[in-house]
C-alpha cells in the first residue's frame, strides 16, 4: 500500500455476533476472529481489497473509523498538531512490526494511523 491509502475500517457495534450476521447478509464480507485479536472480529470485503474489524463501542468510539497507512506515525501526528489537529492516541504496537494512533482532525472527527508491515 501507498502512502496515504485508507488501510482499514472500524465500524463500532454492540453485538458482534449480530453484527457479523448483518454485515455478511447484507454485503457478503467474510468475517472472522484472528488469533491474537479475540473479541474483535475481522471483515474481508469480495474485492480483497477493502477491510476492518467490528470493534466495540464506547463512549469514546461510536462511529466508524478509518485507518490511513503512513510512513512515520510520529512525523504525520506532529503534522497534524501543527495543522490544528490533536493527538488521542499516540503510537501504540499491533505487532512487533506495526503500529497504530488516533488523532481527531479540527473538526472533530478521528482518524487512525497506521505504520508497518501487514504481515498475509
Amino acid at each position: 500500500m501507498a502512502h496515504g491509502d485508507i488501510t482499514h475500517i472500524d465500524i463500532p457495534v454492540g453485538d458482534t455476533e449480530r453484527a457479523q450476521g448483518f454485515y455478511q447478509a447484507l454485503f457478503g464480507w467474510q468475517i472472522a476472529e484472528v488469533p491474537g485479536f479475540e473479541g474483535y472480529p475481522m471483515w474481508q470485503a469480495p474485492n480483497k481489497i477493502s477491510g476492518g474489524g467490528l470493534a466495540p463501542r464506547s463512549q469514546e468510539f461510536t462511529q466508524p473509523r478509518s485507518y490511513v497507512e503512513v510512513d512515520s506515525i510520529d512525523e504525520a501526528l506532529a503534522r497534524a498538531e501543527e495543522h490544528g489537529g490533536k493527538v488521542v492516541m499516540g503510537r501504540q504496537p499491533i505487532s512487533d512490526t506495526s503500529w497504530w494512533a488516533i488523532f481527531e482532525d479540527p473538526d472533530g472527527n478521528q482518524i487512525g494511523l497506521y505504520e508497518g508491515i501487514t504481515e498475509t
